[in-house]
Order: structure tokens, then sequence, then C-alpha cells
């Protein structure tokens, strides 16, 4: 074994250096000091590849942090004409190199606007060459710079409307929308012939989209979405009153929320102004929530399926419950067990093991009779 770790740490050392007598390149030399830079050739490359790494890093992290703080301060002036708090006294927060947040309170029907930056890691090229090997491996993923409005309705505004889920995205989104939303597992997708071949719509019931789809002379969702800006950046839109993750038990009154939630791709720091329509159609389009007249088979029908998910969140947590409670008995069952055999002489000890490897023995032999 130890001649063994000897060739390995042997392959591993580098072999010693032996100061050639006929340099004949450029020197430096000081006193008793020289420096020959021909001898560092492999230095010289690694030196130049982490300079490359950290400029890249650099670059990207500056990159990363213009792009949110353009869409940020041209969306500025929006959010301070519907908000009294449109944001912290710090701004725009940065977490890392790649999420960025702000907070909007003060504003009537919306309790807050929770605004999340998710960009690519544009710091580390590590990440980014990964991220290209995955794209060449499955063409369906796409990473881009997304921006998540997460809009909070208050408690008057969840008392009025209706419990539904509903949602209008972009067709590449299909991929991992519901891997990332379990609220969207309520819907089914359909076809909308007001909207672009590129978007579908999420619905439980036809007529939670026949409502939300309702022109009005100062406002209309189809147009808006059709607009070729608009569709430029718009990847999803939804209404839910479910949570985003299955939750381990039924939700009690008090902790249901309902959300208008809008999520774009971040523009390019010199058009961060393009989004601001279709950011500012929204609060259009969550006063307009309360104009919803859904038919009462449509009402009982959402009702109905929010008691049947309820009813099965609480049965799998009583069934979990059980199996907890079950697997905590058998434990504590056998470490009494292992306990009175400890305190048992050898020639005992000896004789429990041997019956209990007898049994084992004899279980897996009946096992393989049943197979053949």
């Amino acid at each position: 074994m130890a001649s063994l770790l000897v060739k390995i740490l042997s392959v591993m050392t580098p072999p010693p250096f032996i100061q050639p007598t006929d340099y004949d390149g450029w020197q430096v030399k000081w006193k008793f000091l020289v420096f020959r830079p021909g001898l560092f050739q492999n230095q010289a490359y690694l030196l130049v590849g982490l300079l490359a790494y950290v400029a890249i890093a650099i670059y990207g992290k500056y990159v990363n942090s213009k792009r949110a703080n353009a869409w940020y301060n041209a969306h500025l002036s929006l959010l301070q004409d519907q908000f009294s708090a449109p944001t912290t006294a710090s701004g725009l927060i940065a977490d890392g190199y790649t999420d960025f947040f702000n907070f909007s309170t003060g504003r009537r029907a919306i309790a807050s606007l929770h605004t999340v930056f998710s960009l690519r890691p544009r710091q580390d090229p590590l990440q980014l060459l990964y991220h290209f090997g995955w794209q060449m491996y499955d063409l369906r993923y796409n990473p881009y710079d997304e921006i998540m409005l997460d809009f909070k309705l208050d408690a008057e505004m969840v008392a009025t409307i209706p419990d539904y889920v509903w949602a209008v995205l972009a067709k590449d989104e299909f991929v991992s929308i519901k891997d990332k939303r379990w609220d969207l597992t309520f819907t089914r997708t359909a076809e909308h012939a007001s909207l672009p071949p590129s978007l579908s719509v999420m619905t439980e019931w036809a007529d939670v989209t026949d409502n939300l789809f309702k022109t009005t002379p100062t406002f209309s969702l189809t147009k808006l979405l059709s607009d070729p800006t608009s569709l430029k950046y718009f990847k999803s839109i939804s209404v839910t009153d479910q949570p985003r993750e299955r939750p381990a038990v039924p939700l009690t009154p008090s902790e249901r929320e309902k959300h208008v939630i809008l999520c774009l791709a971040v523009p390019p720091a010199d058009k961060a102004a393009e989004t601001i329509p279709l950011v500012s159609a929204m609060f259009t389009f969550i006063d307009g929530l309360i104009k919803m007249n859904l038919r009462p088979e449509t009402r009982s029908k959402l009702k109905k399926v929010r008691e049947d998910v309820d009813r099965e969140i609480r049965e799998e947590a009583v069934k979990e419950k059980k199996e907890e409670v079950a697997e905590d008995k058998k434990t504590a069952r056998r470490k009494a067990e292992l306990e009175r055999i400890s305190r048992l002489s050898a020639a005992e000890q000896k004789k429990i093991i041997e019956r209990d490897r007898k049994r084992a023995l004899k279980r897996s032999q009946g096992k393989v009779v049943r197979k053949a």
C-alpha cells in the first residue's frame, strides 16, 4: 500500500527544475538576482488565462448591473406614480451578481409589488460554458435574463374577486413552467383566436378567459399582447389564488393569497423603456379584475376543485404522519432490542446473531423461489 502511494505521489510531483547553461534570451539582472522570462512560458499562459477570466467576470458583472439598473431607472417614474412607497431606502438591491430586487407598496388593490431580476451568470465563464453546452444538448433549453413582477393583491381585492388560476404564456415556456409553478397544474392549455400563434392560454374554465379578455374602451389585454414590441419581451402573465409550490397541508383562509404575476425578458439597457407600456397596463388590468362576472356553475366548479385538492393534500399529510409515527415506533423497538441484547452474555448474543442470520437467509431463499 505504501509503495502504491509513493508511486502515485511520484507521478503527481513535477520534475525538478534544471537550470539551462546556454540561455541566450532576454533577461533582467539586478545585483545577484536574475529574471529570465523565457523560462516561465507556462506560467505566462496561466497568467493570461487568469487575467482573461477576471476581465470576463468584471465585464459580466458590469453588464448585469447595467441592465438591471437601466430597467429600474426607466420604470421608476411609473412606480412613483402608482405607489406611495415605490422602492426601499437603498433602491434596487443586489443579491450577488445575477439577482436584483425591488419592493414597492402603498397602492389601492395591491398590497405589494415584488420585482425580481434573475440574470444570466455573465460573471462566471464556466457557468456560461455549461449553459452553452446544455443548449447544444437540449435545443429546447434557452436561458435568458428574466424579470418577474409579482403583484400581491390586498385583502379587500382578495375577498372581491373569484378564486381561479389563469395564465397566458409564450409557448417556449411550456417546457419548464409546470415544474416551477404547481398552481398552473390546475389549468388546461388552449389556443385562443385573439392571441398571436406564439402564445397560449392556461385556464380552468373558458368562462374565466372570456371575462379577462373582455375589451373595454380603455383596455384590451389581447391587443396589448399582440403588440410586436410587447410580444418581443413577454413570457407570461398569470392570475392565481394558489401557492407556486404545493403546500404540505391545506392553507387556512388567513394564509391564502392572490397574485398577478408578469414575467418578461429583460431588454437591453438601451431599450429598457420598451416594456413600460406592458408594465403600466398591469395596473389597469388589476383594477379591472373586480368587474369579472363568472357564471354560477363556473364558480361552483372552481370551488369543488379546490375542495378536492385540499382533501387530497390533507389525506396525504395524514398518511405521511402515520408513516412517520410507524417508522419512529419501529426505530424505538429496534433500539430497545439492541439495548437488551447488549446486556446479554457473549454466548447469548452469538445465538441471537446466528438466529437472525438464518431468518434473513430463509427469507431471501423464499423470495428467490417465488420469483422462479
